[in-house]
C-alpha cells in the first residue's frame, strides 16, 4: 500500500510567495498536476500531501525554485516546467541557479538576456571558448537567437569588426519562383528570422544603421562563395539545408580573427530527395578537430510553449518506431 504523507514549507516573505505561486497560483497548479500531489498555499506557507515519493519530488521542485528566487531569477511557467524536467532527470543541480541568473546581454530597452537552460549556458560558453561552434538541436532551443546575441556582444567588445549572417535559401514545401519581386525580394523571407533576432537585440534603428554601413550583413549562403571573411562573427543558420559541398565552402570562408557559429536541426531537412545534409556529414568529419565544438541541445532546452517539448518528443518517438 502506498504511504501517504504531508509536508510543510515556509516561503521567506509574501513577495517571494507571490513570485513562487504565480498569477492566480498557476505555478502551484502546474507543480501539483506534474507531481501528482495536492498543494495548498496559506499565506507564505505551503502544505503538500500525497504519496511519499511524489511529496519528496514536490519538495525538491519548490527547493530549486526558492533557490532561483534567491538568485534573482524571475519565475515563469517555462521556468517551472524546466525545473520539473530537471528534477525528473536527476534531482539536485548546482548549476541551475547560476545558469538562470547569468546575464549575458542587456537590450537597448533594458531587457536582460540570460540562458534559460543548462544546455543554453553550455552553448554560450562553447561560443566564448571556440572559434567554430556547431549548435545542433530542435526548434525553440534558442540556437540562432543566442548566436546573434553573442555576435552583437563580440562586435560591441571590438573582438570583431563585422557580423555576417547567412542562410541557405531552401524552400520548405514552397517555391521561390512563386514569390513576387527580384532575387533579393525572393530570399528576404528566408532571412527574416535573422533580421528579427537583430532587431530584438540591437533595436531596429541601430540594426538598420549597421546594415547600411555593412557592419552587419544578412545574405543567402550562395553569396559567401569566393570570399574570405577576416575579423568577422559569421553565423550560418538552418545549416541542415546545406549540401556537403556548401558546408565545405562555408567553413573555408573563415579568415583570421573570425568566429563562426553553425546552427541547425537535423530532424528538419528540407533538401530535395537524394541530397545529403552537410550538417549531418560534418559531424563525422570534424568531430575530433581541436578548436571546433559541437554543442547539442534537446527538447529539454526548448523555451517556447510547453507543448513544443511534447510535440518534439512525440515526433521522436514516432520516428524511432517507424
Amino acid at each position: 500500500m502506498t504511504e501517504h504523507v504531508e509536508a510543510r514549507l515556509t516561503v521567506g516573505s509574501n513577495g517571494e510567495a507571490a513570485v513562487l505561486f504565480g498569477k492566480h497560483d498557476e505555478h502551484l497548479r502546474l507543480i501539483e498536476g506534474s507531481c501528482h500531489t495536492k498543494v495548498v498555499a496559506r499565506g507564505n506557507e505551503i502544505l503538500i500531501s500525497g504519496a511519499k515519493e511524489h511529496v519528496q519530488k514536490t519538495q525538491k521542485v519548490f527547493a530549486e525554485l526558492m533557490d532561483l528566487i534567491a538568485a534573482g531569477v524571475n519565475i515563469t511557467v517555462p521556468t517551472v516546467n524546466y525545473v520539473l524536467s530537471q528534477v525528473d532527470t536527476g534531482g539536485d543541480n548546482p548549476e541551475l541557479a547560476k545558469t538562470l541568473s547569468e546575464v549575458i546581454y542587456v537590450t537597448p530597452r533594458g531587457r536582460q538576456i540570460k540562458p534559460k537552460t543548462i544546455g543554453q549556458r553550455r552553448y554560450v560558453r562553447a561560443i566564448r571558448e571556440h572559434d567554430i561552434v556547431f549548435g545542433i538541436g530542435p526548434a525553440g532551443t534558442g540556437k540562432t537567437y543566442l548566436a546573434v546575441v553573442m555576435a552583437v556582444l563580440a562586435l560591441k567588445n571590438k573582438e570583431v569588426s563585422r557580423i555576417v549572417l547567412a542562410r541557405p535559401a531552401v524552400e520548405a514545401g514552397e517555391k521561390l519562383g512563386f514569390l513576387p519581386g527580384d532575387l533579393q525580394d525572393k530570399v528576404n523571407p528566408y532571412l527574416r528570422p535573422l533580421y528579427d533576432g537583430l532587431y530584438d537585440v540591437l533595436g531596429m534603428d541601430t540594426a538598420q544603421k549597421y546594415m547600411e554601413r555593412t557592419i552587419i550583413e544578412v545574405a543567402p549562403l550562395a553569396y559567401m562563395r569566393g570570399r574570405t571573411l577576416d575579423d568577422s562573427f559569421i553565423i550560418l543558420d538552418e545549416a541542415q539545408n546545406t549540401t556537403p559541398e556548401q558546408m565545405k565552402m562555408f567553413l573555408t570562408r573563415i579568415g583570421f580573427g573570425s568566429k563562426a557559429v553553425i546552427t541547425g536541426d537535423v530532424t528538419q531537412v528540407d533538401l530535395p530527395k537524394g541530397n545529403f545534409s552537410g550538417l549531418v556529414e560534418v559531424q563525422k568529419i570534424l568531430r575530433d578537430v581541436n578548436g571546433i565544438a559541437f554543442q547539442y541541445l534537446t527538447e529539454a532546452d526548448v523555451v517556447r510553449h510547453p507543448l513544443v517539448q511534447k510535440i518534439i518528443q512525440a515526433y521522436e518517438e514516432y520516428q524511432n518506431k517507424h
